[in-house]
């Protein structure tokens, strides 16, 4: 996790699981701080996500669309864009790929 100017930027771990979701989202929220508008999450490394996943990253997004910004997801790979267009999320957030 690492930041530079108003965006917080995030990488995934592996995979975004029930196991270990909450976690993460309460990570992330803590780094999250007033300096922040905007998160970019590198996607890159992450294979799996689930509706766990789903809601800690949704979870984010209302954190920063409440400050005025928005979540980046920069790379995902094809089974995660697969997740995220099957539950229309890909309307939601904003995807960068490579």
């Amino acid at each position: 996790m690492k930041s530079t100017d108003s965006i917080l930027r995030l990488t995934a771990p592996r995979e975004l699981s029930a196991a270990d979701a909450a976690t993460w989202r309460d990570n992330a929220k803590r780094r999250f701080t007033d300096d922040f508008t905007g998160i970019d999450f590198d996607c890159s490394p992450m294979e799996f996500i689930d509706s766990s996943g789903l809601g800690a990253l949704i979870s984010l997004q209302k954190m920063a669309a409440q400050r005025g910004g928005n979540m980046r997801l920069l790379q995902p790979r094809p089974a995660v864009v697969q997740i995220l267009e099957l539950t229309r999320l890909h309307r939601i957030f904003e995807i960068v790929s490579a």
